[in-house]
């Protein structure tokens, strides 16, 4: 920051001042003295000025005496919420003043009348005031006058006193130098542990307390809040009351008043330095310190002695009560803000948020990008990029570089372990400077990328991005290792200041000294020594010279070639006060311009031109032309900047040159222009030129400004003849296309009219042109509406853009409109349209596969000879059938069966089986699908679920099988050879992929297995023994499916509830024999099996006997298998027993099982397939 004296206000009669209050919010002065002088002013600057912020002057619009007090005026504050103003004098005497139709008036009085007020404060809203006597007592009241409570604190002098920012927590200051901490309602809370006065056994009295209410949010966050400051200069920044690490400093000043800045990132503290036999001197001074105690500046006050300072409401100028004047000093912050490639950059903080708001705002477009970063330290940019250093939470890299560009995007990144306090940059590197250490890398862009490849491949060397160097170093170029331990030493003599330019890097320290190194290979060339400690650093464009800003705003410059009179390293002999901005000139070594106070100065050879008024902070200075920035007004409103608050200055003689130009001729500004040469004057001198057709010496200028592109033009000018045409060129040059037009219509020329505006893109008017010249052919007409649709389609009003390319007969641009409007109709009378060699058929049907229209896609990809992408799309969609039917149509088996292969192993893989067999049985692939649910079922089987659930999935599986014949005979029918019916019959066999097992043969019997399982427990536990033992021997059938241990459990039960202990008995051998018992359980059998026959034989006390159908043999009629003549008979699936007499059987028509017709009479459904069962 910089600061400086800028307006000084008299008292009348000499009244000296005791204290002055500024109201932050309505910009109102409060002063008061002895004799009971106490005044409110009002500073404030014509709104209608051109001058705007700091520059503009300044007048009092309002000097009110306040009359009411007769003795010394001790305290003044503000209730700045209520608007009103409380004053107190050495009598005790307190009036409230309010404001009223542009006057104040006095509210309230109190006077108390047995001691003097030392401090009187209003809580952060406005509600509640307090106030300290000398002698103990305390009073708290409301903003309307009314008293809240009242003490009497015993033995002690009080001194002053703050609200703590939540308004719970009362700061009360002794004369002995404590700090006392009170609730909101006077009870004892603790003392505040004072730090700052060490062992010192001389008392101090407390001067300031004062505590920042966050209202405008933080700097940084977790920063000190708290200030105790007492008047020998000692003071301590705390957190909060109980904060037990303090920042403790010595200002070195006996101190008369203390206070923060709006948002807590300032603390002044004004007093008088102890100077022995300095009487007459100036002797008081403001210092100026941040939250965790670094002095930032000092300024030096006139006058004898200094009684008392206050913030204006943005921290821009600063009231000093120095005897019998008020002092107005401003200060200019060092904002974290560049510029770069029309944009500027600048932070600010959100009260609601920690982090700070880094907006990117273009100046040309108004655009703005936004861009939040956890505590940023600096900020720097050139060429295209910026680059921003912040702090993280990394505990080995705790410190970033991001490079962005103009939106605010990251380009590359670099994380580093020292502190960026300072920051520069090149086109093609950033450096980076802690107060000890340097490091400089060398960033990467899109563009860089491809160049360093490429250069790494040629050289075969290894890439080295960044380098690091100790500033006490003397680093010589050569390639070295990065030692981290030393980086982090300290240096008695700390980096301050940091410049760079493309070969040379410039690095200034505390005592005065510069170190000129060489880039990028890092050798020290040269030490120069100023003797005073630099603030900030800039080199002219060619690096020939260095400016200088020190720390208490004097301006020097260096020689850094011997090329200014005198050898390298020498200090020229020119000097300025009170700078704090400057900027070299990027195209010329010899100019630039600086900041001083509140003027601009442009300097041409170390010679000055007239001052202009201003207060902005220097963007760019190139063309004789200056872009600067109000960023005081800015940050004001930084969510909304104004393009007002950009300020373009010209140097003197660029302004020369114009008036010249306007007011003389031609012939004498070029006169004047060789004298004083400059590319942007000959530039300016040419557009004059052309303006006057005065081409000779456009030619000249052009030439001179290196312009080819005006040299062109000035040559295709000299051949034209007509001077219409040629004013009308001229027009069309410098933008003023309308006028042009105006010229070429007027001599008759409408195709050159028509040619401009076709260069320009206007086809609106070239439109217009056409229809309005007898109109033009049907080529150029149609080409105008096709235009005119695409500033449509850029502008996404499809439907206007539609109704253009109708016109223009456009289909291809029609085909995307359609799809964005989503009108799938027109779509589809497009496919009708078209030829099928048209290329935007695939187009079409590729759109209407992306929206799910299969029938639509498949329709244009056929049209279009592209089979396999709609094949693709059915795939893809789940058509399946119409994709088969597709490939079959247009003989493509491979492609279908590679797809319908991935998809499914896809879905298995999901494990999403039954979509597997859905998908198999909708493309006509039933074994696959019947063999997968087999699997299931065999699945379901060893996980013992419920057979019902398992019967199902072996009859879908069937049914798939039973599709898969009916589908095989039906491709196969009347297809009249014998090669087809052989291939059918091969495909009847039905052998699955691997050949291990038969599936058409073997279909039903897992249906048919759990079926007669399920029938023999209904027939148990209904009682039909019998049937059921008949129906459990049919179950042996089954081993392979069906757990064996169920099967003859079952038989072993049914046969011994049917006395057929014979059946019974064989049971029980089997169930003994069987491998997968345990041995406990093979015990339990072998006792159950004694214990039964033990009391019965194992006979079949019964056995009814049947005739064999085939040899009339009698045999037992639950036998299965004829013994005489080996048939074998089928198994009733109604009643589980065989059926031997096949003359009154039903047969199911789906899944071919029988039953006898008396049983199934009465069913609708067949027992094993539950099929519909057809009366006849």
């Amino acid at each position: 920051m910089f600061i400086y004296l800028s307006k000084k206000i008299a008292i009348p009669n000499n009244t000296k001042l005791k204290c002055v209050g500024w109201n932050k919010e309505q910009g109102y002065i409060a002063c008061g003295g002895d004799d009971g002088l106490l005044k409110v002013l009002k500073l404030e600057s014509g709104k209608d000025g051109k001058v705007k912020g700091l520059a503009a002057p300044s007048n009092l619009s309002m000097n009110q005496t306040l009359e009411g007090h007769n003795g010394q005026i001790q305290v003044v504050t503000w209730n700045e919420p209520h608007q009103k103003l409380t004053s107190s004098d050495q009598y005790g005497l307190i009036i409230v003043w309010m404001l009223y139709k542009g006057s104040w008036y006095e509210e309230m009085i109190n006077n108390r009348n047995k001691s003097v007020v030392r401090g009187m404060a209003w809580n952060t809203e406005g509600q509640k005031i307090c106030i300290v006597y000398e002698d103990g007592a305390v009073i708290v009241g409301s903003v309307d006058g009314n008293r809240i409570w009242g003490k009497e604190l015993k033995n002690v002098t009080l001194a002053g006193v703050c609200w703590s920012p939540d308004s719970r927590l009362l700061l009360f200051s002794m004369s002995s130098g404590e700090v006392h901490v009170y609730d909101s309602q006077g009870g004892f809370v603790s003392k505040v542990s004072i730090q700052c006065l060490g062992n010192t056994s001389v008392t101090s009295r407390v001067v300031t307390l004062a505590w920042y209410n966050g209202k405008h949010g933080y700097k940084e966050p977790g920063q000190p809040t708290l200030v105790i400051c007492y008047t020998n200069g000692r003071m301590q920044l705390m957190h909060d009351e109980n904060d037990e690490d303090p920042v403790c400093i010595d200002a070195g000043i006996s101190v008369a008043s203390c206070q923060w800045n709006h948002d807590g990132s300032i603390l002044a503290v004004a007093g008088q330095m102890d100077l022995p036999g300095s009487v007459e001197k100036e002797a008081n001074v403001i210092q100026f310190y941040t939250p965790v105690g670094d002095h930032l500046r000092t300024l030096k006050v006139p006058g004898k002695q200094i009684s008392s300072c206050a913030w204006e409401g943005g921290s821009l100028r600063i009231a000093l009560a120095v005897d019998s004047f008020i002092y107005f000093a401003n200060i200019r912050p060092d904002y974290k803000w560049t510029y770069f490639a029309n944009t500027v950059v600048y932070t600010y903080t959100k009260v609601d948020r920690q982090d700070a708001a880094v907006t990117f705002w273009n100046i040309n477009t108004n655009d703005k990008f936004q861009k939040h970063v956890r505590s940023l330290l600096s900020i720097a940019s050139s060429g295209e990029h910026c680059v921003l250093a912040t702090k993280n939470d990394d505990n080995i890299n705790p410190y970033g570089l991001i490079l962005c560009n103009s939106i605010g995007t990251p380009v590359d990144s670099k994380y580093i372990n020292i502190e960026p306090l300072f920051v520069t940059m090149t086109s093609s590197h950033v450096l980076a400077a802690s107060k000890d250490s340097c490091f400089v890398w060398h960033f990467r862009t899109a563009k860089s990328w491809t160049h360093l490849t490429l250069d790494l491949e040629k050289s075969g060397k290894k890439d080295r991005r960044e380098k690091m160097f100790h500033i006490d170093d003397n680093p010589t170029g050569q390639e070295m290792n990065i030692n981290h331990d030393r980086m982090q030493e300290k240096t008695e003599d700390p980096i301050c200041a940091l410049v760079a330019s493309e070969k040379t890097l410039l690095v200034g320290r505390e005592s005065g000294s510069i170190h000129r190194y060489s880039l990028p290979n890092i050798a020290l060339i040269n030490r120069y020594n100023l003797g005073t400690r630099p603030h900030s650093l800039a080199l002219n464009c060619n690096t020939t010279c260095l400016s200088i800003v020190d720390v208490t705003g004097l301006l020097q410059f260096l020689d850094l070639d011997g090329s200014r009179g005198g050898n390298e390293g020498d200090i020229l002999k020119f000097e300025r006060k009170d700078v704090w901005d400057m900027k070299w000139a990027t195209d010329n070594p010899d100019l630039f311009a600086m900041m001083e106070k509140t003027r601009m100065y442009i300097f041409r050879n170390m010679e000055p031109e007239e001052p202009i008024l201003s207060s902005g902070y220097i963007c760019s200075f190139q063309d004789l032309e200056i872009k600067a920035v109000l960023l005081d007004e800015i940050l004001r409103d930084p969510e909304n900047p104004s393009s007002d608050l950009l300020l373009e200055l010209e140097v003197k003689s660029l302004r020369d040159t114009r008036d010249l130009l306007e007011k003389v001729g031609i012939k004498d500004a070029q006169t004047f222009i060789e004298d004083n040469p400059h590319p942007r004057l000959w530039r300016l001198l040419a557009e004059a030129a052309v303006e006057a057709l005065d081409l000779t010496t456009a030619e000249t200028a052009y030439v001179r400004c290196k312009d080819y592109p005006g040299i062109q033009f000035v040559k295709r000018l000299s051949n034209i003849t007509n001077q219409t045409i040629q004013k009308a060129e001229v027009a069309a040059w410098f933008g003023q296309y309308d006028e042009a037009e105006r010229l070429y219509l007027e001599v008759d020329r409408r195709d050159l009219a028509i040619s401009l505006r076709r260069k320009l893109g206007d086809w609106f008017k070239v439109l217009q042109l056409l229809k309005g010249g007898g109109g033009g052919t049907d080529k150029e007409v149609e080409e105008a509406w096709n235009y005119i649709g695409d500033y449509y389609a850029e502008r996404h009003k499809w439907e206007e853009a539609v109704q253009y390319y109708e016109k223009s007969r456009n289909e291809d641009q029609l085909v995307r409109c359609y799809y964005i409007l989503e009108d799938y109709d027109s779509l589809e009378s497009m496919v009708e349209q078209l030829q099928s060699t048209d290329p935007l058929l695939p187009k079409i049907g590729s759109m209407f596969a992306s929206v799910g229209m299969g029938k639509q896609a498949v329709e244009a990809y056929v049209k279009s000879n592209h089979v396999p992408a709609a094949i693709e799309t059915c795939v893809t969609l789940n058509h399946w059938h119409d994709a088969v039917e597709l490939a079959k149509k247009y003989n493509q088996p491979t492609q279908i069966s590679s797809l319908l292969a991935k998809y499914a192993q896809h879905l298995l893989d999901e494990d999403k089986t039954f979509q597997a067999i859905e998908l198999y049985r909708k493309a006509n692939h039933f074994l696959e699908g019947a063999k997968l649910l087999f699997d299931v079922a065999k699945a379901e089987t060893a996980k013992h679920s419920s057979p019902m659930r398992i019967k199902k999935l072996y009859v879908l599986g069937a049914l798939l099988v039973e599709e898969h014949q009916q589908h095989i005979r039906k491709t196969t029918h009347g297809a009249g050879s014998r090669s087809s019916a052989l291939m059918g019959l091969m495909d009847l066999d039905g052998m699955d992929p691997t050949g291990s097992s038969n599936i058409v043969d073997g279909a039903w019997r897992g249906a048919e297995a759990y079926h007669f399982l399920m029938l023999c427990q209904k027939q148990l536990y209904e009682g039909y023994v019998d049937a059921a033992m008949k129906t459990a021997l049919h179950l042996r059938e089954y081993e392979d499916i069906l757990n064996n241990e169920d099967i003859y459990c079952l038989l072993a039960l049914s046969s011994c509830a049917n006395r057929a202990f014979g059946t019974c008995s064989k049971a029980f051998i089997k169930l003994e024999a069987l491998e997968e018992l345990s041995e406990e359980e093979r015990e339990e059998y072998q006792e159950l099996a004694m214990d039964i026959f033990v009391k019965y034989s194992p006979k079949d006390s019964r056995s009814n006997r049947a005739e064999c159908t085939s040899c009339e043999t009698m045999i037992p009629d639950n036998c299965g298998v004829c013994p005489s003549c080996s048939t074998k008979f089928p198994v009733c699936v109604m009643t589980g027993r065989p059926l031997m007499d096949l003359s009154a059987v039903w047969t199911c028509t789906v899944c071919h099982h029988r039953a006898y017709e008396q049983d199934v009479a009465m069913r609708r459904n067949c027992p094993l397939c539950h099929a519909a069962i057809n009366v006849t």
